[in-house]
C-alpha cells in the first residue's frame, strides 16, 4: 500500500522566509501534528486542538489534517515549478519514515529539500541519504514547554553530526542569547542562526534591531522573518 502523509497545507510559489535560504523561491509542504506546544507557535492550526496557545483558538483536526498519498503530494509540489521545497509543520520528523519516498521522488527530479524541525527527533539515515538539508530550531525556555520535552540531548547530538545541518533559535531579545550559547557549547552546534520572535512586522523589526549587534559579536548568523515582514500573519503565503 502506498504510504500516506498527514498534510495540513501545500502552497506556493512563495519564498523561504527564514534562515540560510532566506528569500529563495520555493513551495511549502506543511505537515500536521507536533510533539511540542509552544505558546507562541505561529502554526497552531497544525496541532492545537484545545486552544492552549496564546491565541486561545482550538482548531479542528478534521478540517486541518488530510491523509494524502505520497505520489499525489509529489505531483502537486512538482507542479509549482520551483527548485526548492520546504517541508515544515507541525513537526515533520514525526512522519519521517513516510517522507523518505517523497524526498526520493523530488530529488530525482532535481529539487532541493529543506526540512524544518524542532530538534527532538534524530533524522532517519535514509532521509538524510535521500538528500535533505535540516534546519533545526530547538526551543528555548520562553516557548513554555518543560526542558525535558523540548531539549533531547541524543537527538541534538545526532543532528549536529549530520552534514549540512543548521541551527536556528527564536529569540525575543538579547536576554535569550546566553541560553542559546549554553546549548551551542553543550551539544557542539554549528551554523547557528538567530531569528527574532514576531508575528507582526513591527515586532520582528523591533526584536531584530535589539539582536543584530550582539548576534554578530558572538560570531553567529542573523535572519529575519521575511514572510512576516511582507505578508504579516497571513496563512499559506
Amino acid at each position: 500500500m502506498e504510504p500516506e502523509l498527514v498534510v495540513n497545507e501545500i502552497f506556493g510559489p512563495t519564498v523561504q522566509g527564514e534562515g540560510r535560504s532566506l528569500g529563495r523561491r520555493c513551495a511549502f509542504l506543511r505537515l500536521g501534528g507536533c510533539n511540542l506546544s509552544c505558546t507562541w507557535c505561529d502554526t497552531p492550526y497544525t496541532w492545537d486542538w484545545t486552544g492552549s496557545g496564546d491565541s486561545g483558538v482550538a482548531y479542528d483536526p478534521r478540517k486541518e489534517l488530510h491523509r494524502r498519498p505520497v505520489s499525489e503530494v509529489a505531483e502537486e509540489l512538482l507542479a509549482f515549478g520551483v527548485e526548492l521545497i520546504v517541508i515544515s509543520g507541525g513537526e515533520p520528523l514525526g512522519q519521517q519514515s513516510r517522507l523518505v519516498p517523497l524526498v526520493e521522488l523530488l530529488t530525482a527530479r532535481g529539487l532541493e529539500i529543506e526540512i524544518e524541525t524542532n530538534g527532538t527527533h534524530a533524522a532517519d539515515p535514509a532521509l538524510v541519504a535521500a538528500g535533505v538539508r535540516l534546519n533545526v530550531s530547538p526551543k528555548l525556555a520562553h516557548a513554555g514547554d518543560p526542558v525535558n520535552r523540548r531539549i533531547v540531548p541524543d537527538a541534538l547530538r545526532s543532528l549536529a553530526a549530520t552534514e549540512g545541518t543548521t541551527f536556528k533559535f527564536v529569540c525575543r531579545g538579547t536576554g535569550d542569547l546566553d541560553e542559546v550559547a549554553g546549548l551551542v557549547e553543550e551539544f557542539g552546534l554549528g551554523s547557528v542562526w538567530i531569528m527574532p520572535k514576531g508575528q507582526s512586522a513591527a515586532e520582528v523589526s523591533r526584536n531584530l534591531a535589539e539582536l543584530a549587534d550582539p548576534v554578530i559579536a558572538r560570531g553567529w548568523n542573523l535572519t529575519t522573518r521575511l514572510h512576516t515582514l511582507v505578508w504579516g500573519d497571513t496563512r499559506g503565503v
